[in-house]
């Protein structure tokens, strides 16, 4: 927090230019019977040391881990200058620029965040952020139906996040949009293409495709885009935009790629904090982009040939389009998206691409060191970006309670979301493990699921 000397002689002369004489007449449009005169149970007032020991002991109670969980949220490694530079003033506390000439800072930044996202995803437009990657999908299902007319049903694969399926729910099921599963393949851990030769696709209006999906295996993208292209079906594509940098973009999948992409954009330079923040994001085709939800950022020329930026296309309830709006969405993470952009821009492809490959060597590296002690499997054989699967011959809550023993968070257990996967483990590795990071996790799996061997090898050892 920045220290604001302010002194008395300030707090005067700052009073004395509103036209006021003590702090109290600026409330003085509040009724004295709704006032407080004392503020019950608030504690005594610390001074500059006593607040900054308050709120280490604070901090350190949450603990320091070493994080394993992904399952949708990212621990990535954020340069300090991303949040330095999205903190300054004109950044911290930006809303929607409603007033264009007041804004131009910020609609040439949300500009560039869009540009950025359409050269990820390789589509053609961009909107400027949505909540999250969960209401991005029930998002993206409102606006397939609109854009096909004549169907309300839209397949789901229950490799897509849980999450994302339950808020899409929520979002669609009063407009009697139905969301209807597709199986996944148990040993291959991703969508059977094979599912969709019973399905009568008049009765579809989407698909979805998770790019990676839940269990962290790459889906058979381009077999299943062919599929919807063929039948009249639009594509969603549900995309981490990490993975982008090293895998096919939705915009080139077959049969001229994806309808619509969304995805959270968390992993974009926005740090890991008690839920939040996050952001979804939107892309689709030109055909599409009136059905888009949310605020699209254009460049313009004025009257005397220089460049400016302006909000177009609000197709929200506060605006003209009234009831024909294609969603109420009513605010934007404006903040999340300024930290994406600056670190798309600071990073660069190269940097997004090596953060990409480093993430994806040591998930690599974890599931062989994981699946080399008795007890441990890997459960599906497909290919894998930064996640997998394990299979673990224990109780999965027994073992990562004895991991945070250890400070090791140590996954994701599935049974609750996918409760024929058992004792399955959800596992993340980005590309802040280092060697040793794996080599402690391993050791520790090791040590709890087969106590006696390593009390032998332990003893072996000091002979």
């Amino acid at each position: 927090m920045p220290f604001i000397p302010h002194t008395e002689d300030d707090v005067r002369t700052m009073l004395a230019a509103i036209g006021v004489t003590s702090i109290e007449d600026l409330f003085d449009e509040i009724p004295a019977s709704l006032r407080q005169a004392t503020l019950n149970g608030v504690p005594p007032g610390l001074n500059e040391m006593e607040i900054g020991r308050l709120m280490r002991d604070r901090a350190e109670s949450d603990g320091r881990w070493l994080n394993f969980i992904g399952a949708g949220a990212y621990e990535h490694h954020i340069p300090a200058a991303v949040w330095q530079i999205a903190t300054r003033g004109e950044f911290y506390s930006s809303y929607t620029p409603y007033q264009a000439e007041a804004s131009q800072g910020t609609l040439q930044l949300l500009y560039e965040y869009q540009s950025m996202m359409t050269s990820l995803t390789a589509m053609d437009v961009t909107n400027a952020s949505l909540y999250d990657g969960a209401s991005a999908l029930g998002e993206a299902v409102l606006m397939a139906v609109r854009a096909h007319k004549s169907a309300r049903r839209v397949l789901v694969p229950a490799t897509v996040h849980p999450v994302y399926r339950a808020v899409a729910r929520t979002i669609v099921r009063d407009q009697n949009i139905e969301l209807v599963e597709l199986p996944y393949c148990t040993d291959c851990g991703h969508t059977i293409p094979a599912a969709l030769d019973n399905v009568n696709a008049r009765d579809y209006a989407a698909l979805v495709v998770p790019q990676p999906n839940y269990f962290g295996v790459l889906e058979p993208v381009d077999e299943l885009t062919a599929w919807a292209k063929r039948n009249g079906v639009l594509t969603i594509a549900v995309v981490n935009p990490t993975s982008l940098a090293l895998l096919k973009p939705p915009g080139e999948w077959a049969a001229g790629g994806a309808d619509i992409v969304v995805g959270e954009g968390q992993p974009l330079g926005v740090p890991l904090a008690g839920g939040g923040p996050y952001f979804g994001f939107m892309a689709c085709r030109n055909e599409y982009v009136r059905q888009m939800p949310g605020r699209i950022v254009g460049r313009t020329l004025d009257v005397d040939g220089k460049p400016g930026y302006t909000l177009t296309l609000q197709a929200r309830e506060q605006h003209i389009r009234r009831s024909k709006a294609t969603s109420n969405i009513c605010t934007n993470q404006g903040l999340a998206v300024t930290a994406a952009t600056i670190y798309m821009a600071l990073v660069g492809p190269e940097g997004l691409a090596r953060v990409a490959e480093a993430s994806h060597a040591n998930s690599t590296a974890l599931v062989d060191q994981l699946c080399a002690i008795p007890g441990v499997t890997r459960m599906f054989s497909g290919p894998m970006f930064h996640e997998f699967v394990v299979q673990l011959d224990a109780p999965v809550g027994g073992v990562l309670q004895a991991l945070k023993g250890q400070g090791i968070l140590g996954g994701l257990a599935l049974a609750g979301d996918y409760p024929e996967l058992g004792n399955g483990l959800l596992v993340c590795a980005t590309e802040t493990k280092r060697d040793d990071d794996l080599a402690r996790y391993a050791d520790n799996m090791q040590r709890i699921l087969n106590p006696a061997r390593s009390s032998d090898r332990g003893s072996k050892a000091s002979n």
